[in-house]
């Protein structure tokens, strides 16, 4: 069988490398990939919202199964053109992706399905949303505690926790005024900030059954305890213990199930993967947002752990035949990913830093390095993004898998490299 898989990132790189481990794979393209997608599979130069040169080149190929990674090419259709052009692919349509593409539309059906979440409100301009503050607060420095967020896709950092009245202000103009996450900022929300720790629960499904993943705990703010700008995410471990058997229950019967219903009643039939991003308040698991693919960084310590043949349960998801799957197997060993970023993320960085011990990194015990931001530039690795490596390390304990992790991170140099030093405390917390 020969695998498409669609991206540049982290993840894609994960998912190119456990594709490779199917017995059933002949080869994995990655496009356009990076600098580690080029080791483990073999880079092809088409950008990934290039529909008609993904379609050419799957047909040419004879590509067996795309597999789209990011949420951009699913946001544009990219899943409904491959399958017009009678090829197989994993990953929801346009109409389905649009609960992640839009935050206002996914906010507005989480409540008709009756769906825990924040309470909100949505704008189209930016001076309602202003109004909307001045209204109920008065003093520059008076606590709102309210998450303003962009509508649409905005690489993670659409989302702006706000603590003061001037916070939320100075939210609204960024996003709707000047503009700094483009058209995502066509419309707007403004909702409660809820308090308690954030999950990641992913779930493959066909639009019919559901296969739930073990939860996963991101670290999206850029700096130690949680602190700073928030980021598409700084690492994450695999599983989280404070979602327990009873908690995952009552999050599938909550959340998956319902939002699968919901979308098939809405005439957008869902298949791919879902990923809730929850919070975990005194009242139970609430819905922050949903996105229509594998988590970056999530995605990786997950992949580490699986056993079961990845292709086989893509495949699976594609055909509409997840009912016919035994249970998957993990690893029980935890599994953390701890990602090094450019100076500067997430804000401005510079790019082409050259990046030294990746294969004394890579040849630590239970250690995986992901390339994220890296491109080849004569035959050198360097840096090309801001989030560039994810260091993914697996141990008997929460605890080994981090020592790992960081040891390995201790090998890799470049001008400007930093990481978060906290990855999966809060995991050796709850233990």
């Amino acid at each position: 069988m020969k695998v498409l898989v669609v991206g540049n990132g982290g993840r894609e790189h994960a998912l190119a490398w456990k594709l490779g481990q199917s017995t059933k794979v002949d080869k994995v393209f990655v496009a356009p990939g990076n600098a580690g997608t080029a080791k483990d599979a073999e880079n092809v130069d088409i950008a990934s919202t290039d529909i008609p040169g993904l379609i050419q080149f799957a047909k040419d190929q004879a590509i067996d199964l795309t597999v789209i990674g990011p949420e951009a090419p699913l946001v544009l259709g990219l899943a409904d053109a491959m399958e017009a052009a009678g090829l197989k692919v994993f990953g929801p349509s346009r109409a389905a992706a649009e609960l992640e593409g839009s935050k206002v539309f996914c906010k507005n059906l989480l409540r008709t399905a009756n769906i825990p979440t924040a309470n909100y409100q949505t704008f189209r301009s930016g001076d309602d949303a202003s109004r909307y503050i001045k209204d109920r607060f008065s003093e520059p420095n008076e606590p709102v505690n309210v998450v303003v967020k962009a509508d649409g896709l905005a690489a993670g950092k659409g989302v702006i926790v706000c603590d003061t009245r001037s916070d939320a202000l100075e939210a609204i103009d960024r996003i709707a005024s000047r503009r700094e996450f483009g058209e995502a900022g066509n419309e707007l929300i403004i909702e409660e900030k809820l308090v308690g720790q954030e999950v990641s629960v992913l779930a493959i499904t066909d639009g019919e059954t559901i296969v739930t993943l073990p939860a996963a705990q991101d670290h999206k703010p850029a700096h130690d305890g949680d602190t700073g700008p928030n980021t598409g995410g700084m690492g994450a471990h695999c599983p989280t213990p404070i979602v327990d058997d009873e908690l995952m229950t009552k999050i599938e019967s909550d959340v998956l199930v319902p939002i699968v219903h919901a979308l098939k009643r809405a005439r957008r039939p869902f298949k791919g993967v879902l990923y809730a991003g929850l919070m975990l308040t005194p009242a139970g698991p609430k819905v922050l947002e949903f996105n229509v693919r594998f988590g970056d960084p999530e995605c990786q310590p997950l992949l580490m752990r699986l056993k079961t043949d990845l292709f086989d349960v893509l495949e699976a998801a594609a055909d509409s035949r997840l009912a016919e799957m035994d249970p998957l197997e993990w690893d029980e060993r935890p599994s953390i990913c701890v990602v090094m970023a450019s100076e500067g993320y997430p804000g401005d960085y510079e790019k082409g830093r050259e990046i030294t011990g990746l294969e004394n990194a890579d040849a630590l015990e239970d250690v995986k390095v992901f390339h994220a931001g890296t491109v080849l530039a004569n035959n050198q690795v360097v840096t090309n993004g801001g989030r560039v490596l994810g260091i993914t390390a697996m141990g008997n304990t929460i605890s080994q898998a981090k020592l790992q992790a960081y040891t390995a991170v201790k090998e890799i140099r470049w001008r400007g490299a930093w990481c978060r030093k906290d990855i999966s405390d809060k995991a050796l917390a709850e233990n």
